[in-house]
């Protein structure tokens, strides 16, 4: 059996009790960097077995774990925050799982872009998701793709790319197209950043340094 367990993208109050029993009663979990995890596991007094799982060993490991799972065990995956497989590794594993008969349960919990999207006052019935747009290679075709977009659009990005990316954006938007940028979420200074492209670049510009986690949600295309 393997179980795909969110862990919380930044406040560890907002795992669920269901994720402690499960991560309690498995054999061993697989980690995407065991001593960020272990901070989480210490927390909550879960003394199971870890090990290493992320996207450098997933390839190797992947079998092995497979291998423990046929044979009776039961696994449990998580990352360093947020959902397997959305942005972090968990796809491969899942999938290999699948192929060898292994049951697959995915618990619901914390992931980054939900909230964000639903605290930007975009509209959230129709959306896409993007994740982290290519750094250089297909990166000007995906904006293109990004500015022709009807439905909101919700993705990941590095605080040291924010101003570029909302450059970008502006380029391939124009500068009136609305936009919320959350950073922090759910950490002390979570913040949500709502306005035109042009509005907050010119706000994160005045930022000496911007930190934490960012994901951008834009409005869609006035097609």
């Amino acid at each position: 059996m393997l179980y795909l367990v969110p862990t919380p993208i930044g406040n560890l109050e907002d795992i669920t009790i269901r994720a402690v029993r499960v991560l309690r009663e498995s054999d061993l979990i697989a980690c995407e960097d065991t001593r960020t995890s272990g901070v989480l596991l210490s927390k909550y007094g879960i003394d199971t077995p870890t090990t290493s799982y992320h996207d450098h060993n997933e390839r190797e490991k992947a079998p092995h774990l497979v291998k423990r799972m046929r044979a009776g065990h039961q696994i449990a995956l998580i990352t360093d925050a947020g959902s397997p497989g959305i942005s972090d590794p968990g796809f491969y594993l899942a999938r290999a799982a699948h192929e060898a008969g292994v049951e697959v349960s995915a618990l619901p919990g914390p992931t980054a872009f939900v909230p964000a999207l639903t605290a930007s006052a975009l509209p959230s019935d129709r959306f896409v998701f993007e994740g982290f747009l290519p750094k250089k290679k297909g990166r000007q075709t995906r904006l293109k793709s990004i500015a022709q977009e009807a439905r909101t659009t919700v993705f990941y990005e590095s605080p040291h790319r924010l101003l570029r990316t909302l450059e970008a954006l502006i380029e391939h938007c124009g500068p009136d197209r609305p936009v919320a940028v959350a950073r922090e979420l759910t950490k002390t200074y979570e913040e949500v950043r709502r306005g035109t492209l042009q509005e907050v670049l010119s706000y994160f510009a005045g930022y000496e340094n911007v930190r934490g986690e960012i994901v951008i949600v834009l409005g869609g295309a006035d097609l």
